[in-house]
C-alpha cells in the first residue's frame, strides 16, 4: 500500500499530527486512465457509424464526453457520502433494483431484441447496472446482519438467494443473461470471502455449472452463440461474424497496431464497435501492447480494490469491506467477460466494458462504485489517524539504566 500519510512530530513531545490524503493515488490513476482511454477510443470507433446514422461523425463523441462528466460529478458526490447511508440504505435500494426490474419490463425500449433500457427523454437508463449496484449494497448490510448464520448454517446463505432469485429471474426475461451471470458471480463471491464454508461454497458453483448451461439452452439463439463460440470460422459471414471481425481486428494490430484511427474494422465489418466490441478496435488501432496494458490497469483496479476492502476487514469494518468486495468482483469480471469475448474465449454477451465502452448507465454507476470505494478508503484512512499514537520506548542498556 502506498503512504499515503505524513507525520509531522512537534519537537519535545510525542504526539503526531497525520495529514491524510483522501485517496488511494494508484486506484485513483488506473480509474482516470481507463476513463480517458475509453473516450479516445470510443471517438475513433464511432465516428464513421454516426456519420451514417445520425450524419454527425462526433455524436457519440459528444454524448459519451456527456456521460463522463456526469459520471464524475456523481463520483464526487458519492464520495461526500458517509459510508454509514449505504448501510441504513440496503433494503430500499434492493426495493428500487427490483422496481427498476420490472418497469424496463413493462415500457422498457427494445434494442436488438433485447429490452433492457428505460427511455429518459433523450437518454436510455439501464436498469441492470442500477440492480446490481443496489444488490451488492444489499447483500453487504446482510453479511454484517448475519455474518455468523452465514457460516454456520445453510439458512443464512439460503435467505438473500431470494431476492437474488428474483433479481436473475427479471434479468432473464428482458433478456440479459450476461448481466445475471455477473451479479450471481458476484453476490456468491461476497459469500464466499463473508466466510461460508468452502464444502458448501463447492457445492453452489456445481450447482451453477448446471443451471447456468441449462438457462443458456433455452434460447436457441443462444445455442447458436454457443456453437459460434466453439468454431466461429465454420461460418464466418453467418453466426460467427462478430467472433470472427473481431479476430481479424486483432490480427491487424499485430504488436505496435496500425495507428490511431486507422481501424478498418470499425468500417462496419465489426457490430457494435463502440460498445461490446471496443477493445478489438484499440487492440487494432493500438496492438497488442496497448491491449496488455488495459488489462494491467483493470488487474491494477482490481489489487487496489481488494486492498482496500481487506484494510477495512482488519479494522473490523465489515460493510465497508464486503461493499468493497462486491463492487471489485463485479467491475474485473464485468471486464474480464467482455475482453474475453473480445479475443474469442468466451461466447458472445452483451456486456460493456466498463469505463472503456459507450454506454452511459453502464459508466455513470462504474464511477458511482469506485467514488464509494474511494470514499471507503478515506474513512478507514480516517480510523487509522484518530488512533491513539504509542510513544516510544527508550532502548534499555543489559544494565537495566536508559540510553541516553
Amino acid at each position: 500500500m502506498l503512504a499515503t500519510s505524513a507525520e509531522t512530530v512537534d519537537p519535545g513531545t510525542d504526539s503526531a499530527v497525520k495529514q491524510i490524503l483522501p485517496f488511494d493515488p494508484w486506484f485513483l490513476t488506473a480509474a482516470l486512465c481507463l476513463i480517458l482511454i475509453g473516450f479516445i477510443m470510443i471517438s475513433s470507433a464511432s465516428i464513421e457509424v454516426a456519420a451514417v446514422r445520425n450524419s454527425n461523425p462526433f455524436f457519440y463523441m459528444i454524448r459519451h464526453g456527456i456521460f463522463i462528466v456526469i459520471g464524475l460529478i456523481t463520483a464526487v458526490v458519492m464520495f461526500r457520502i458517509p459510508v454509514s447511508f449505504w448501510q441504513r440504505s440496503g433494503p430500499w435500494l434492493l426495493l428500487l433494483g427490483f422496481l427498476l426490474l420490472i418497469l424496463v419490463l413493462l415500457v422498457g425500449r427494445e434494442i436488438n431484441g433485447s429490452v433492457r433500457w428505460i427511455p429518459l427523454g433523450p437518454v436510455n437508463l439501464q436498469a441492470s447496472e442500477v440492480a446490481k449496484f443496489a444488490m451488492v449494497v444489499y447483500l453487504a448490510g446482510y453479511l454484517v446482519r448475519r455474518l455468523s448464520e452465514v457460516r454456520s448454517s445453510w439458512k443464512g446463505i439460503a435467505k438473500p438467494a431470494l431476492p437474488l432469485a428474483f433479481f436473475v429471474f427479471l434479468l432473464i426475461l428482458e433478456p440479459d443473461f450476461g448481466a445475471a451471470v455477473v451479479l450471481m458471480g458476484s453476490i456468491m463471491g461476497m459469500i464466499f470471502l463473508g466466510g461460508m464454508k468452502f464444502s458448501q461454497f463447492a457445492l453452489i458453483v456445481a450447482g451453477c455449472a448446471v443451471v447456468i448451461p441449462s438457462l443458456a439452452m433455452l434460447q436457441p439463439y443462444r445455442v447458436v452463440r454457443l456453437k459460434t463460440f466453439l468454431d466461429p470460422w465454420a461460418d464466418p459471414f453467418g453466426s460467427g461474424y462478430q467472433l470472427a471481425q473481431a479476430q481479424i481486428a486483432f490480427g491487424r494490430g499485430d504488436w505496435l497496431g496500425t495507428g490511431l484511427g486507422n481501424s478498418v474494422q470499425k468500417l462496419f465489418y465489426l457490430p457494435e464497435a463502440h460498445t461490446d466490441f471496443v477493445f478489438s478496435v484499440l487492440a487494432e488501432e493500438m496492438g497488442l501492447i496497448a491491449a496488455l496494458l488495459v488489462v494491467c490497469l483493470y488487474g491494477l483496479l482490481a489489487i487496489r480494490m481488494f486492498k482496500i476492502g481487506r484494510k477495512a476487514e482488519k479494522l473490523k469494518q465489515f460493510f465497508m469491506a464486503y461493499m468493497t468486495y462486491g463492487f471489485a468482483i463485479m467491475l474485473a469480471g464485468q471486464a474480464l467477460i467482455n475482453i474475453g469475448v473480445n479475443v474469442g474465449a468466451l461466447p458472445t454477451k452483451g456486456l460493456t466494458l466498463p469505463l472503456l465502452s459507450y454506454g452511459g448507465s453502464s459508466l455513470v454507476v462504474s464511477c458511482a462504485m469506485l467514488a464509494i470505494v474511494m470514499r471507503v478508503d478515506y474513512e478507514l484512512k480516517r480510523m487509522q489517524n484518530e488512533m491513539p499514537v504509542e510513544p516510544k520506548r527508550s532502548k534499555q542498556n543489559k544494565t537495566g539504566t536508559a540510553d541516553e
